[in-house]
């Protein structure tokens, strides 16, 4: 296993030195910005931007007290928005608001730029509540701009904030607030700081993911409050590989995954740490979707406190305080593997248990669990039973519930793993072990136990 220790020192020194935003500062009301939330202030804001990027770079201000609506603006180069305490950035509500290429649908938006970043203590807010076509506490029903042609699917929403192919990015001390889409979009970029920021998505609203690292390197996230409907942090590998990841003291709350790899799993997942985490009342704790053929190895999840609980079935999980799976996608797809895995002083309260499952073709390897308590009990009335392999593979299986499940494994050690069991009526329940015959060897015990209470 690689030093998580050593990464995590080397990626502190790098941005403790990282000096973001020049001696400029322009406020967006110089260029004409009225902030009433009625009137589109993008052309002042726009204005603000580029006169700062031709300074040689610093701060955009917006005034406390204001609500400025906008279409997409782009940051550039040197710039950093400063949105103070008690000032809001609107998201449009309309396609018209937003460019002709979905890919760049974003309230905020920089591409190609460097040494860029938003902070100051305020709020960028998507009006996510526009896009609900009709409230269900299941899940809602969201709008889609598919009918114009412009995208596919039924995912056709604009994301809050993005920055693609960038370097040294900055995102601190400010809130992301209903989001339509994605909230925390990171496309190729490399070396960014994600410090101090909260993150409202509706709570029955699919795919306003918290943060998406998408292709990105040396990201350190630290300090951040998620609360939303989809994917918390959710690393991403779809045009190329995700390395050098570092999440810490983070609070999340969410009907999906807390943390997730994947399922977008086309290149490889490597050293990546996940250490001081809460995890409440989600619909998964710990995930890994690997679908289109990528691999994963070195990641540690350490020091982490979870609480699982079923939600509509509608949303993928099944309350899983661990969820580690690889199968591909559909018969067309790869297979990828998953390696080295290290879950220290995790700490588990869940309707469901632990499930770790590989694929013929793409085995789960090298798997350690060390000081791990897991407390199962049932206090919602949704029906267990169910293994949940989406997207693709076997889709959603009947099965009884176990403590820990385990196929396609090669290499799994447990040192004072203990699991607790409350009294339940369900069928099968308090089951410490599912083992799917001939598909499991190199187990190791040490100090392991169940028992019910």
């Amino acid at each position: 296993m690689w030093n998580p220790l050593l990464l995590l020192l080397l990626l502190l020194l790098y941005f403790t030195a990282v000096d973001h935003g020049g001696a400029t500062i322009i406020s967006v009301t110089d260029h004409g910005a009225v902030g009433d939330g009625r009137c589109y202030d993008t052309a002042a804001i726009q204005a603000a931007i580029d006169e700062c990027a031709a300074a040689g770079g610093g701060r955009v201000r917006f005034p406390a007290g204001g609500n400025y609506l906008t279409a997409t603006v782009w940051l550039r180069t040197g710039v950093v928005l400063e949105v103070e305490a008690g000032a809001r950035i609107l998201g449009g509500r309309w396609q018209r608001d937003y460019p002709a290429d979905p890919a760049r649908w974003y309230v905020v938006v920089a591409e190609r730029v460097q040494r860029v970043g938003i902070t100051g203590g305020g709020e960028i807010n998507g009006q996510g509540e526009a896009f609900v076509v009709r409230r269900d506490p299941r899940k809602n029903v969201m709008v889609s701009w598919n009918a114009t042609g412009s995208c596919r699917g039924d995912e056709c929403r604009p994301r809050l904030v993005g920055f693609i192919d960038s370097v040294d990015v900055v995102v601190s001390d400010v809130t992301l607030n209903q989001p339509a889409y994605w909230c925390l979009h990171l496309v190729r970029c490399d070396h960014t700081f994600i410090r101090n920021i909260s993150i409202y998505g509706d709570f029955d609203s699919p795919n306003n993911d918290g943060i998406d690292i998408e292709d990105s390197n040396n990201t350190f996230i630290t300090n951040c409050h998620i609360d939303t409907g989809d994917d918390a942090i959710c690393p991403k590998s779809s045009t190329g590989p995700v390395h050098n990841l570092i999440v810490t003291d983070c609070w999340i709350r969410t009907k999906s995954s807390a943390i997730k790899l994947g399922s977008a799993s086309w290149f490889d997942f490597r050293r990546l740490l996940f250490h001081n985490i809460t995890i409440v009342d989600s619909h998964r704790g710990l995930a890994m979707q690997i679908r289109d053929g990528g691999n994963v190895s070195d990641v540690v999840f350490s020091n982490i406190r979870i609480s699982t609980r079923y939600y509509h079935p509608s949303w993928w999980g099944r309350a899983e305080p661990i969820y580690i799976t690889t199968c591909p996608r559909d018969p067309g797809s790869k297979t990828g593997s998953i390696s080295d895995v290290l879950f220290m002083n995790i700490s588990a309260v869940s309707e469901n248990g632990v499930f770790l499952s590989g694929s013929p073709g793409g085995l789960v390897s090298n798997l350690k669990f060390k000081d791990i308590n897991l407390t199962y009990k049932r206090w919602t009335n949704y029906p267990g039973g169910l293994f949940d392999y989406r997207p693709g593979c076997r889709g959603m299986v009947k099965h009884q519930t176990a403590g820990m499940t385990m196929e396609h494994i090669s290499g799994l050690e447990m040192e004072n793993v203990k699991m607790r069991w409350h009294r339940s009526n369900v069928k099968g329940w308090n089951n410490p072990l599912w083992i799917r015959p001939s598909t499991v060897d190199k187990l190791s015990f040490k100090e392991w136990a169940s028992e019910i209470c």
